[in-house]
């Protein structure tokens, strides 16, 4: 039953994304809607081309948990795939709700639905990192969710930013570069430590992929054109060392795997 619920709230999740900008939902496009919300975080729009990817994940992840890509020594693996499919269940018809959300501009249950999101996806990965999974596991259940984790950690901070901006917040009077550059910082802190702590390359390349896109939006000409100087290096710098990141955990994990190819042969 909870293959066919996961399933269910997949396809109504793609078909809400699909239809938010086929119909459009309100007479309006998903980034129509963000147009009416611009603040300094926002990244350029081939940023979102992401998702394209992220549902493709997904639908491998749900094929899989159906035993599309399953054989005998998979099997064992059913309450596993139960726990993850109840909180993907609830991430999906969270997703789809946002889309309704979101389109019609009711910010701040938008962002409580982005955080529901969020939350799901942080229980999944712990679930996934308490595993040890096999190289097809990896491709099928830890990638797809790595993926969108990333991409939702982002999003969650891009929408309590539209939240603010939506309030007229005026930042305790600063800046808004300023605040755009604490803005920043934060989410980098937040993606660097749990890529870190997860030891996850994929999650950590994600939020590579989101930074370099405010990049593009800060220094292309149909962006802000080079105007905040100081959000082009946070973001070079933050871009950077998440780099470096990545080169040591992919190190790190060849070290530990030829430590352990030496200790099967000793």
């Amino acid at each position: 039953m909870i293959k066919i619920i996961t399933t269910a709230t997949f396809l109504a999740m793609v078909i809400a994304n699909a239809l938010a900008n086929a119909l459009p939902i309100n007479g309006l496009t998903t980034g129509q809607i963000s147009d009416f919300y611009p603040n300094l975080f926002a990244p350029a729009g081939w940023t979102f081309a992401i998702w394209g990817l992220i549902y493709l994940l997904l639908a491998g992840y749900t094929l899989y948990q159906l035993g599309v890509f399953q054989d005998n020594t998979d099997t064992a693996r059913g309450e596993f795939l139960n726990k993850i499919g109840i909180l993907f269940s609830i991430s999906s018809l969270a997703n789809a709700a946002w889309i309704f959300a979101w389109h019609y501009r009711v910010v701040p249950l938008s962002l409580v639905l982005i955080v529901v999101i969020l939350v799901c996806l942080i229980l999944i990965n712990q679930r996934i990192n308490q595993e040890q999974l096999s190289a097809k596991e990896k491709l099928f259940i830890g990638l797809p969710f790595s993926v969108y984790f990333g991409w939702i950690t982002v999003a969650t901070i891009a929408n309590a930013t539209v939240l603010l901006v939506s309030l007229n917040w005026q930042g305790f009077g600063l800046a808004e570069p300023i605040w755009a550059s604490i803005i920043i910082i934060l989410g980098f802190l937040i993606g660097a430590v749990t890529m870190l702590k997860n030891r996850d390359v994929a999650y950590g390349l994600v939020i590579v992929w989101a930074y370099t896109g405010i990049l593009s939006k800060h220094t292309s000409t149909d962006g802000f054109g080079g105007q905040y100087p100081v959000i082009i290096n946070i973001t070079i710098v933050c871009i950077g060392l998440l780099l470096l990141g990545e080169v040591y955990l992919l190190i790190s994990k060849k070290r530990n795997g030829n430590m352990r190819v030496l200790a099967k042969q000793s």
